[in-house]
């Protein structure tokens, strides 16, 4: 069986993020953060809501890029093709893994973060 990804899902997260905006100015009307992300940085082992997400459309298609609250960032290109997303520049390769029905978790040179998204078994062909 072959694991799908939906980009629908992760696109829908990374709406609420004004690319203009900071880690601390992405506030929703009740000063809660309206787009942050479960995630485990630089070098953190527990997960915090402490990322925050915006989103782009470059010319190989839309871009999430998850802020740290240090300033470092993750730039994730979306795929269509089923493996949710990719890294979208440097050397080392983006692991998704599935953690939910709803949820995948992606994996970066020890960074860590997790996203919504569509996920939905298909078949392979043999």
């Amino acid at each position: 069986m072959r694991t799908l990804f939906s980009a629908a899902a992760l696109l829908g997260l990374a709406a609420c993020g004004d690319p203009g905006s900071t880690a601390d100015e992405a506030l929703d009307a009740a000063g809660e953060a309206a787009d942050r992300i479960p995630c485990a940085v630089e070098g953190e082992t527990g997960f915090e809501q402490v990322c925050t997400v915006e989103r782009l459309t470059g010319d190989e298609g839309p871009i999430l890029t998850i802020r740290h609250p240090s300033g470092g960032f993750r730039r994730f290109l979306l795929t269509s093709d089923g493996r949710g997303v990719i890294a979208a520049d440097g050397a080392v390769a983006a692991v998704v893994s599935v953690i939910a029905d709803d949820r995948i978790e992606v994996a970066v040179d020890g960074d860590r973060y997790r996203l919504p998204a569509t996920v939905k078994a298909s078949r392979q062909e043999p």
